[in-house]
């Protein structure tokens, strides 16, 4: 693996709640690897977003706003869906 999606994976691992942390660092252990430059940059942006709302997004309490309703994301909704 090499650093960017290291750092991506740490990152997924310690946002700050568990819920959002087994959702998100679940998601990296299993599909990172094959994202592409796009999933990456997509993954990124979510995990830049405060915890709260990217879990918000995440499990359909709000919608995402344009820019931020990728593909991505609809990746990770439907491993949250699965139970992560």
């Amino acid at each position: 693996m090499d650093e960017r999606r290291k750092k991506l994976r740490f990152r997924a691992w310690r946002r700050g709640f568990r819920e959002i942390d087994l959702i998100l660092g679940g998601f990296a252990d299993r599909c990172l690897a094959g994202l592409d430059e796009t999933g990456l940059a997509e993954f990124e942006a979510l995990l830049d977003a405060p915890d709260t709302i990217a879990y918000a997004w995440i499990v359909g309490h709000e919608s995402p706003p344009k820019g931020c309703d990728t593909p991505t994301l609809a990746a990770i909704r439907r491993f949250a869906e699965q139970g992560a």
